[in-house]
């Protein structure tokens, strides 16, 4: 049923307040089983997509699990792109997770005498992209069937230890939800293989564990850390009284807390996350990320160059007292626009038009606020006497290991061989070798930096596995050389975008693996390790982000990284431009989003739209900027994430000027005059939540659609919107999709009634603008979708995932489906010519695969059951019959355009002169012509060129 709203319509006290509870457990469990029914049921779910990579950058591991008798085998978990199996020490590797309803994984574990596997799903870092998951999963099948087995409403899953004589007894850290608080986390431990659960320890609704080991030889003594935490869309404090370290010397069943203040751990609010390494029941290992502020250091001699902080209190006097080269010098090194030097600016503090504070505001921004804090940072402690007391290992800082985001950090290794030899990571991996007083790195041109995972073969100790979010490597010289083991498509892309090239290209932006372009066609193949080019080519590095191709020169992009940093690129120069509108001095900063948005106009390709917390608008491709807006945010909170930020940008292809914006708090503004006035048409959504997509329609002027995202307030419903009269009215199009939070929504081109929609856990299509909805399926496993985009000319869906990298399906026969096609008992669809070869049926040698010629018959049949589908030629002639069992909806017939025997005696019959030669396979084929595919009353050509 459609439900039609205004500004006025009721919503419910919790949004009123701008307070959104997260979804209950048992919401996500109706969820699961409504769309394992939506894919049963699904007009589409034949349509078949085709995983496009590229896979050389990967993505983010979290864990790893390596057969300790055969080490070529393993097992590798991706953040959100599910689990991976190789026997061929990570030559290839095949996904095991796939029908499983969530590919986002925070640990796994292998009881390998019973090959019993365990799975956390949900991820344990608390990143920006750190997905919740479903609790504890379990297989004892390699993947083909998995049970879950609880833990659902922890949605992150830290640790998890299995006895090493008992795949039935298992020990889980469970940290918790990642936005809100909650009491399923703490320590669970089941003896039943996760029939049933006890929690042995449960520190507060804000506390879980995120670390979890046990003594190598010895699975009662097992150490465990918490870590107190709170995540908002504008704030993470990742320390608190509550994140210390625990013991246990009966396999979890009870624990004590050791890091006391007795015990020369730190403790109090600064105290971070920590990770643990037993080397035995009494040599224990800590790393912790410790966010107590640094001493101030002296101040610098007059003489020394300024610095921000030194204007942060500085009088005017003072200021109008600096030497004006000296003053030059810092505004030109920190970037400071020309019209800034120190004559003028000077004037303006002398006009009281700003103050000295301001050359330091100036500088503040999202990369400042993560970067510039003042912690210690990571930092190693030792216990020999079972954890009673702890010693620092280490005199200095470990600068330039964690900076200033543990959070995404936390953990030590040491090797089974020798207990001073330690590995701990961050940004770079590093290893000690007495007992970490001292470090050095084991980084390398072909590693990529942030480290999440490591093994340590215990009878070869030089033998590491390492994972990171540029995929897995391989040493075994103890890190002087590395082996780079990237086949899986697992790329986290944030955005994608295509271009009009012929072929088409494919651009996209990926978490911590910049930004890639690369031909739609590229064979996922290893032919490029002989020609020594990979098809997909890096053209921006950083987090990457949104990508704005300028449709009359495909060279000209604009892309860029975190926080706004984005350039104008000439490919085929290879000339940059640093485009980051700046605002003026005694402006208070710009506000730019972690993905912001980037729009080149479609009247004009010259005109460039940014979004910060005010709409910038370019008229000469990204050279000059202006507002064009107020604030069309809320005005930000305090906090150390950016926020109050605009998150999406659409400008309608109608007019000139007629404009959208989404923010990141929850507001929706437009102006129909190109900036002039703004009206916010958001008043009647749930407040506060993300609107990840504003589009204005390419079919009628009035029409724009909305989806707003929840996962930042651990709220996992679907909001999707549509209006008619330019957001004064607005109607919920979310219908039957099954609860995970919107990322996209896209209108189709040709189809006004066609629409696509992506969330954390699928993608679906509709076929009357969003009353209701049909779930893909076919070769799409359960993964975040974050962009959608489509190639008009090739009529190419392509999906961006989080995860699994960049999906493809040909979408011709869905821009066919009216409601009026529909009620037909069946349609052929029409089919692309093929050209004839001789190379059909033979192979270039004896030991060679046989080429086999191909076309897929596509048609939709409006009922299940058994279909005839014939082929005829001239006259109506049958040439070949071939009976499928029809699904309702779209289905998908592969056909080799081989001829029956009785259609071959036919065709020879038709024609004296034909000559039809037996291939090598002892088959016939068509010969050159034209012919028809019959379904029904429904028929269309089959030519061979």
């Amino acid at each position: 049923m459609k439900i039609i709203f205004t500004f006025l319509f009721l919503i419910s006290s919790a949004n009123i307040l701008g307070q959104h509870p997260a979804t209950p457990v048992e919401r996500v469990k109706q969820a699961m089983e409504q769309k394992e029914q939506a894919f049963q049921n699904s007009l589409v779910k034949n349509v078949p997509f085709t995983n496009i990579g590229p896979t050389i950058m990967s993505g983010r591991v979290v864990d790893l699990d390596v057969n300790p008798e055969m080490p070529s085998e393993f097992y590798v978990a991706y953040a959100s792109g599910g689990v991976w199996h190789t026997k061929n020490n990570g030559t290839t590797f095949t996904p095991i997770l796939d029908n499983a309803p969530t590919q986002n994984v925070g640990d796994i574990a292998m009881h390998w005498p019973t090959r019993t596997l365990y799975v956390g799903t949900g991820e344990n870092n608390a990143s920006r992209s750190s997905y919740a998951g479903i609790g504890m999963l379990k297989s004892t099948d390699n993947g083909a069937t998995w049970a879950s087995i609880g833990l659902m409403d922890s949605q992150h899953i830290g640790r998890i230890l299995i006895h090493p004589d008992n795949a039935d007894v298992v020990v889980v850290g469970a940290t918790g939800h990642l936005y809100s608080p909650n009491a399923e986390r703490g320590i669970y431990k089941t003896t039943d293989g996760g029939k049933t659960w006890k929690k042995t320890l449960f520190v507060d609704d804000m506390s879980g564990i995120i670390d979890l080991r046990h003594s190598p030889k010895n699975y009662d003594v097992m150490f465990a850390t918490s870590w107190t935490k709170d995540r908002k869309a504008w704030n993470f404090t990742g320390n608190g009284n509550n994140s210390g370290i625990y013991k246990s010397t009966d396999a979890g069943e009870s624990w004590t807390k050791v890091s006391t203040a007795q015990s020369g751990f730190p403790t109090g609010e600064g105290v971070g996350r920590i990770g643990v390494a037993i080397f035995d029941d009494s040599t224990i290992y800590a790393i912790h990320d410790s966010q107590f502020r640094r001493p101030e250091e002296k101040k610098k001699d007059d003489g020394n160059e300024l610095v921000k902080d030194d204007f942060k209190a500085m009088l005017t006097s003072d200021f109008l007292d600096l030497d004006d080269k000296k003053l030059n010098t810092f505004l030109k090194v920190n970037g400071f626009q020309e019209k800034y030097r120190a004559q003028n600016v000077k004037q303006m503090v002398r006009s009281g038009a700003v103050k000295p504070f301001d050359l330091a505001n100036y500088l503040e921004d999202a990369n400042s606020m993560l970067f510039d804090t003042p912690v210690v940072g990571a930092e190693i402690y030792k216990s020999t006497d079972g954890g009673k007391t702890w010693k620092k290992t280490h005199e200095d800082y470990l600068d330039g290991v964690y900076f200033s985001y543990g959070y995404y950090f936390g953990h030590i290794h040491v090797s089974p061989a020798n207990e001073e030899h330690i590995y701990i990571y961050g940004v770079p991996i590093l290893k000690s070798k007495d007992g970490g007083k001292s470090f050095s790195s084991i980084s390398a041109e072909n590693v990529h930096s942030d480290h999440h995972a490591l093994w340590i073969n215990p009878k070869h100790p030089d033998h590491l596995i390492n994972g990171n979010d540029g995929g897995v490597n391989i040493t075994y010289d103890d890190g002087e050389n590395w082996i780079k083991n990237n086949s899986p498509a697992v790329g986290q892309f944030y955005a994608i975008n295509v271009d009009n090239e012929k072929p088409y290209n494919v651009y996209g932006g990926l978490q911590d693996n910049g930004v890639w372009k690369g031909p739609h066609n590229a064979r996922e193949n290893k032919a490029w390790h002989q020609n020594g080019k990979y098809p997909w080519t890096s053209i921006m590095g950083g987090d990457g982000m949104q990508v704005q191709i300028d449709n009359r020169n495909a060279n000209i992009v604009y892309t860029g990284y975190q926080f706004g940093n984005y350039y104008r690129l000439n490919l085929e120069t290879g000339d940059r431009k640093f485009i980051l509108p700046k605002h003026t001095l005694g402006e208070n900063p710009y506000r730019f989003n972690w993905q912001t948005p980037v729009l080149l106009s479609p009247h004009n390709q010259d005109i460039v739209y940014f979004g910060g917390n005010k709409l910038m608008r370019s008229m000469n491709r990204g050279d000059d900027w202006e507002a064009i807006s107020q604030d069309l945010t809320k005005g930000g909170k305090k906090g150390n994430v950016a926020y109050g930020t605009i998150t999406t940008i659409s400008e309608s292809p109608f007019q000139f000027g007629l404009i959208y914006t989404g923010s990141d708090d929850g507001l929706v503004h437009v102006t129909k005059d190109a900036g002039a006035s703004w009206t916010n048409i958001s008043k009647g959504f749930p407040k506060d939540l993300w609107v990840s997509r504003v589009v204005a329609s390419q079919h009628k002027k009035e029409r724009v659609y909305v989806t707003l995202n929840g996962y930042r307030w651990d709220d996992f419903d679907v909001y999707a919107y549509k209006s008619d009269d330019y957001g004064k009215t607005w109607t919920a199009i979310s219908g039957n999709i099954p609860a995970s939070p919107a990322n996209v929504i896209r209108e189709d081109p040709e189809n006004e009634n066609l629409l696509y929609l992506g969330t954390d856990n699928g993608s679906y299509v509709s076929f009357d603008q969003g009353q209701s909805w049909q779930a893909f399926s076919k070769g799409l496993p359960h993964v975040a979708v974050h962009d959608i985009v489509i190639q008009p000319e090739a009529k190419d869906l392509l999906l961006g995932t989080h995860g699994r990298s960049i999906y493809k399906t040909y979408i011709g026969p869905l821009q066919q489906m009216t409601s009026e096609m529909m009620a037909k008992p069946a349609q052929v669809f029409e089919i692309e010519p093929i050209r004839y070869s001789s190379r059909w049926g033979r192979s270039w040698s004896p030991w060679s695969q046989v080429y086999e010629p191909e076309v897929t018959i596509i048609f939709y049949s409006n009922t299940s059951g058994q279909k005839t589908v014939i082929i005829k030629g001239e006259s109506g002639i049958e040439l070949q019959r071939m009976t499928v069992g029809a699904d309702r909806g779209l289905n998908y017939l592969s056909y080799n355009l081989e001829l029956s025997e009785k259609g071959r005696r036919a065709l020879l019959k038709a024609n004296d002169d034909l000559e039809l030669d037996k291939a090598r396979n002892d088959k016939y084929y068509l010969p050159k012509g034209s012919y028809e595919v019959h379904l029904d009353d429904s028929s269309t050509p089959l030519e061979i060129k």
